[in-house]
């Protein structure tokens, strides 16, 4: 396997590793729904290499379809690095925006979407997929990074799709006409249940289904000529066929028919080998429209009459806010997201998107809901921006992102789509990113967090498993089991009961009985010897700490 080299890769390799846990803090105001949870529908304002982490507690492994647009790094988007890796050369880097210019922005594009797409992977379904947009600038290093970060075994496909109609007749050397999308399974199904990503049919269209006819009447009904000739060659399928009218046909050149000389007086027999009208053609295969009805295998070019183009999005957009200036210069239309659903999702997915720009991954998911009554659910991260114009860093998050998905929520009143005038209906809960959770500042009192952020945090890095917030029993200190271990936590955000509190033997025969699980419990110190502990079957672990990972 090809192997690339940049600058910064040794310290950003394993960088997601060490970034921070972070609190997510709920925003009433911002959310459109009756009670703001991480199990509803989420947009989260904030970093997002920092909020991935956060979303792992709740949504590692859980993700069906990731659908992303990073930076293109055209040298005209003015990103700027912004993770503080430890390493001077990434220091100079923070904060400086990327242009044309820049001698090293092939190397910050890389240092950025490295740790992303680790994370991103961890977030994937062991039959999971992602989808990344992407152009000629970074379309062959991105390639070589995803086989790095998903293994080159787990490329699908890179799809094609048409963008724009109208040619660049000024265009120095040719009219950029198409994007690129990126696909990759976190594991392929190789088939005989060994698990992994299965895309699914799209459905028929009337068009597609009126291309088979019934010119002779088969009982079977409507069907459509295939080639029966194959350029797989065997010579055991190379031979002559007689046509009913007497003519004498072979394989072209090189080539060789699709069945054994058995096989193809058996289909002969049966009526679903064709020879035309007049009995004189070379054979062709009967492919019935009753066969196919269940659907399409997806094609790698994909036309904008089919999923829309970046004129659609605009137009959309507009439609949503008016004449409301908005810094997104090529946004994607949400019926290019659609399509990449139909692909890869049941009706019960959930899907992230953590570069979401105007919300239209969103906006997809609540229209494909609405057209199959499915539960899809979406989680949106989206950072501030640079605003060209003013040169100011904005919170788009709330007033772009979430605005437009309240706003096809409740419905466009000047929209020609009939569904999205009426509304796509649905809620969301937003949450900013909050501090990071900095266990080793615990005892000191700085930045404590609230119980359940601490409890998610724990749960999740002393197990590996899914924090289940329904499970938390503040009262009896019970956090969660995970497949070992009964999880309990000591700890309220205040310093007094922190210096005070110790698990005890009281305590400890508190929690209850033994019940073929160990009991893990975390405090701020104990006052047992490990013999208690042992016939308590109770492993101890004090806060603060860098809390070990028991199951990865």
């Amino acid at each position: 396997m090809a192997i690339l080299n940049f600058k910064g890769k040794a310290f950003v390799q394993n960088y997601h590793l060490s970034v921070k846990f972070h609190q997510l803090i709920p925003r009433k105001a911002q959310s459109l729904t009756g009670k703001v949870s991480l199990h509803d529908n989420l947009i989260i304002h904030g970093d997002n290499l920092k909020a991935l982490k956060a979303l792992l507690p709740t949504y590692a492994g859980k993700i069906k379809c990731i659908y992303i647009d990073p930076p293109y790094n055209t040298g005209n988007e003015k990103w700027a690095y912004n993770d503080n890796v430890n390493s001077p050369m990434l220091q100079d880097w923070l904060g400086k925006v990327v242009d044309k210019e820049d001698l090293t922005r092939h190397d910050k594009w890389l240092c950025m979407m490295m740790p992303r797409l680790k994370l991103l992977r961890e977030l994937l379904t062991e039959d999971g997929v992602i989808f990344v947009s992407i152009d000629d600038n970074e379309q062959h290093r991105l390639r070589i990074v995803m086989d790095d970060v998903f293994g080159e075994g787990n490329f699908i496909t890179t799809i094609i799709w048409q963008k724009k109609y109208s040619p660049q007749n000024d265009a120095k050397y040719f009219s950029d006409m198409h994007d690129f999308i990126l696909v990759y399974a976190k594991k392929k199904n190789e088939g005989q249940n060994t698990g992994g990503w299965e895309r699914n049919l799209l459905v028929r269209t009337s068009e597609q289904n009126v291309r088979y006819k019934n010119p002779d009447n088969d009982p079977r009904g409507p069907w459509k000529p295939a080639d029966f000739s194959v350029k797989t060659y065997s010579e055991t399928y190379d031979y002559e066929i007689t046509t009913p009218s007497g003519r004498k046909v072979n394989p072209p050149k090189g080539r060789c028919w699709a069945t054994s000389p058995e096989n193809f007086q058996k289909w002969r027999k049966d009526n679903r080998v064709w020879f035309g009208k007049k009995g004189n053609n070379i054979p062709s295969v009967k492919i019935f429209l009753s066969e196919v009805r269940e659907g399409v295998v997806p094609l790698t070019i994909w036309f904008r009459d089919e999923v829309g183009d970046n004129e659609f999005a605009r137009k959309t957009i507009k439609e949503i806010f008016g004449d409301k200036d908005l810094p997104f210069e090529n946004p994607k239309p949400h019926t290019l997201i659609k399509r990449i659903l139909e692909i890869s999702t049941d009706k019960n997915s959930f899907v992230l998107d953590s570069f979401a720009g105007s919300g239209t991954t969103a906006h997809a998911v609540l229209a494909l809901n609405k057209e199959d009554n499915g539960n899809r659910r979406f989680l949106l991260i989206q950072c501030d921006e640079l605003n060209k114009k003013t040169g100011k860093i904005e919170n788009i998050c709330d007033k772009i992102t979430a605005e437009r998905v309240r706003r096809v929520i409740k419905g466009i009143k000047k929209s020609k789509d009939d569904n999205l005038k009426r509304g796509l209906f649905g809620t969301f809960s937003y949450f900013e990113l909050g501090d990071p959770i900095e266990m080793e500042s615990i005892l000191e009192g700085a930045q404590l967090p609230p119980y359940k952020e601490l409890a998610r945090y724990i749960f999740y890095t002393a197990t590996g498993e899914e924090f289940d917030e329904k499970a938390v029993d503040e009262k009896r200190n019970f956090i969660g089991q995970s497949r070992e271990y009964l999880v309990y936590l000591f700890y309220k955000p205040d310093i007094d009961y922190l210096k005070a509190t110790a698990l005890t033997l009281d305590k400890a025969q508190a929690l209850g009985p033994y019940k073929n699980k160990l009991r893990l419990v975390f405090a701020p110190t104990k006052y047992l010897d490990q013999d208690h502990l042992d016939s308590l079957r109770i492993d101890f672990a004090q806060l603060p700490f860098e809390i070990y990972k028991l199951v990865k």
